[in-house]
């Protein structure tokens, strides 16, 4: 057993935490498993101390948990480990104050290691370093951004029985339109936002645009780009969590569901992402506007040859496939193409210095950090074998089909995933068999419930 900090966490990190932050009472530790949900305790102050010098012991079975916290036990992680104690240890630059907290908080993210200081490779945040680390082997290093897409909604149900769009914080006017690009609408929501800036401001993210999105009720908020995607992917866990806590606290639900209503566009959760040199040049900028370098058409090859057997991490649950159809702004085939938002692989318009590719399928409700591992590792596939992607799209990606296909339905997603050499390599074959025993058993969930629909077509009918 070591106490020493494998994640590089030191006691002074904690100290001068403490120090800065005198009214501060209590500690969220979070730990986020494969669904990218956030697991934990909430310490109080004078336990921070011993967070960063001894580590935390916590089950091993936290990450072998389904969506609703349940063990799976074909994880392998519950009782064929005896449900033993593993350590979580304060990954650095994570513990920040939490805005609008009474009695104030803080937050901390925390990995999980053996207790012999080996990472526990069935947590996510170890599978996205296990890419970051292959890519700086091969001199290269991914940066990045996410952006985020989400709901607002009431917190009473429509007379329907559905979800509606939370009223006008300012004036309580309620807006069924999709307002799309209205900035009018948003000062509506400004209070909030507003909460929402400062929470993100007090957590080191750069929160940039805002925008009200193509559903009603549904915003997007774009983040800054950061050289370490491993920071770009904390940055999206930690503002998931500032909207939901802000939206609650001024009376409404932030939805991170991909699809919650069906006649509208769903939520996505674009990850930008380019390659840095060790000179810190990005391979992907071509010499001439538009003609392509190698590297970055290797890289779209790459990953549309790995998309369809990845899908069930950028879609993981069963909601997330009510996203995906034509002309949804949800990609429908493993396309690429140049400012164009019908691809899945999209090369955005602008100053070819920041030239990057925008990877289009993963609903707001993935794991960042396994969708980020996924993105890289595909990347290196197309690198280290040079493939080709083929034409881009021009037009209407939606219109024609492609010669890869992804696929349909979350339960061939499920059995791609669990027959793919490719993510089992990409993932680690510890997280893999962790991630998809979550999912089947989240399926056979599902599956077995009925839902309102039935009763609906089939109790008088049949």
């Amino acid at each position: 057993m070591t106490n020493e900090s494998p994640s590089g966490s030191t006691p002074a990190e904690a100290d001068a935490f403490l120090a800065a932050y005198p009214q501060i009472e209590a500690i969220d530790i979070v730990l986020h498993d494969s669904n990218g949900i956030g697991r934990g305790k909430i310490i109080r102050r004078h336990e921070l101390a011993g967070l960063f010098g001894h580590g935390r012991h916590v089950p091993i079975s936290i990450l072998g948990l389904d969506i609703c916290g349940e063990d799976v036990h074909e994880t392998g992680l519950i009782w064929d480990q005896g449900d033993g104690d593993l350590r979580a240890w304060p990954v650095p630059g994570t513990l920040k104050p939490l805005h609008n907290t009474t009695p104030a908080r803080g937050e901390v993210f925390v990995s999980l290691y053996e207790l012999d200081g080996r990472p526990m490779t069935s947590d996510p945040r170890h599978a996205l370093q296990r890419q970051v680390d292959a890519l700086a082997a091969e001199g290269l290093h991914a940066a990045g951004a996410f952006e985020l897409e989400f709901f607002l909604l009431s917190n009473d149900r429509g007379p329907d029985g559905r979800v509606r769009p939370a009223a006008d914080l300012l004036d309580g006017r309620e807006s069924h339109r999709t307002e799309v690009y209205s900035v009018d609408h948003l000062h509506g929501m400004l209070p909030l936002f507003s909460d929402v800036y400062a929470g993100a401001e007090l957590a080191g993210i750069q929160a940039e645009t805002l925008i009200s999105e193509f559903a009603p009720g549904q915003y997007e908020l774009t983040l800054h780009y950061r050289t370490d995607v491993m920071q770009a992917a904390d940055d999206l866990m930690r503002i998931k969590r500032i909207v939901r806590a802000q939206a609650r606290a001024h009376g409404v639900t932030a939805c991170f569901m991909a699809k919650p209503v069906e006649q509208y566009a769903g939520s996505g959760m674009h990850f930008h992402v380019s390659l840095m040199d060790d000179n810190g040049g990005n391979v992907f900028v071509e010499e001439t506007e538009g003609a392509w370098r190698p590297t970055i058409l290797h890289a779209l090859g790459g990953l549309r040859e790995t998309m369809a057997e990845s899908m069930l991490v950028f879609a993981p649950h069963a909601n997330s496939w009510r996203r995906f159809s034509s002309q949804s702004y949800a990609p429908v085939s493993p396309s690429w193409g140049f400012n164009n938002r019908s691809v899945a692989l999209r090369i955005p318009a602008g100053d070819r210095i920041a030239r990057r590719i925008e990877h289009r399928p993963s609903g707001v409700d993935a794991n960042p950090y396994l969708v980020a591992t996924t993105v890289l590792a595909g990347i290196r596939h197309g690198l280290r074998n040079r493939i080709d992607p083929g034409p881009a799209r021009e037009g209407n990606a939606y219109k024609d089909g492609d010669s890869l296909a992804i696929a349909r339905d979350w339960g061939e997603a499920i059995r791609a995933a669990q027959g793919s050499a490719f993510l089992k390599d990409a993932l680690g074959e510890d997280m893999h068999r962790t991630f998809t025993a979550v999912k089947a058993a989240e399926y056979a969930r599902v599956a077995r419930t009925i839902p309102d629909v039935d009763y609906d077509l089939y109790l008088h009918t049949v």
